[in-house]
């Protein structure tokens, strides 16, 4: 994705996060109690152990809200954090520090919540070959930004939408009438010319009618371990073979050992938690 298209998605995202915290009022409580001239101290702190991703947007927050504050990193994105480890720190107008408080947090908790739990995964298959991946199971508009994040947590991204890459479905196969017209109905498509080519199988039978089209990766869909081992056996390096299907930190290692290449992991976006983080201010 090209960078200048990340940025443009994220300043929109923090525009809309500054309107939707401060209406047409502003922030009433800081400008109503904190003298103009007050000057403070932000400290940004781990308060639970984890791996940090957003700080770039924790820095375009506040650039936002009052170019004239400082921030200081003294973390960076897919570094791992201890309790009490300070992540990052702004300095400047009281008012302006706190007015952006809650949204640079948020961008920051969350995006490190899904790089937290994205080491975790990656770490529970360690050693097996497999590659944990994210899915397109994103919260809407934040998508480009949760998947930085599970490259910064070490797992490595899916396809990014619906045009970057031909996912053939059983819905698609059940509309286009099977496996083999719906792979060749593709491969006539001018829109999908150069894509690579994934399609999604339940059982030995569909695995075996997908190898003979020659795909470039085949999708197990909820299959038993037993059952995944099966068709590493029957697939026999011809092509890559995905996972997919109720992936959890417990399941995950077993999965990954009965030789898949991939495994992806809806979870990574759709139930991380956030890191716990805190901003603790210090007066000037």
């Amino acid at each position: 994705m090209p960078a200048h298209v990340v940025d443009a998605a994220v300043d929109t995202l923090i525009q809309l996060a500054l309107a939707e915290d401060l209406g047409d009022r502003g922030d009433v409580t800081s400008l109503s109690t904190v003298a103009a001239s007050a000057v403070i101290r932000g400290q940004v702190r781990a308060k639970s152990a984890g791996v940090v991703a957003g700080l770039r947007l924790f820095e375009a927050v506040y650039r936002q809200v009052d170019p004239s504050l400082r921030v200081e990193l003294t973390a960076a994105d897919g570094d791992h954090v201890t309790p009490g480890a300070l992540v990052c720190a702004v300095t400047g107008a009281a008012r302006s520090v706190l007015t952006g408080e809650r949204v640079a947090l948020n961008f920051l908790q969350r995006l490190s919540g899904v790089a937290t739990l994205t080491a975790a995964f990656v770490d529970a298959v360690a050693g097996t070959g497999a590659t944990i991946l994210d899915t397109r199971k994103t919260t809407p508009g934040w998508r480009l930004l949760e998947k930085y994040a599970v490259r910064c947590g070490g797992g490595q991204n899916h396809r990014v939408g619906l045009y970057d890459m031909v996912l053939i479905k059983d819905n698609h196969i059940d509309a286009a009438g099977g496996i083999t017209a719906a792979v060749q109905s593709v491969r006539a498509s001018a829109v999908a010319v150069g894509l690579p080519i994934e399609v999604e199988v339940k059982n030995q039978d569909e695995l075996r009618e997908a190898l003979a089209l020659t795909v470039d990766r085949i999708l197990l869909d909820n299959m038993t371990d037993d059952q995944m081992r099966e068709a590493v056996a029957i697939t026999a390096g011809r092509t890559k073979l995905e996972a997919s299907g109720n992936m959890s930190l417990q399941r995950v290692a077993a999965v990954a050992a009965t030789g898949v290449d991939f495994i992806s992991v809806g979870a990574l976006t759709h139930s991380a938690p956030a890191l716990d983080l805190s901003m603790r201010l210090e007066t000037r």
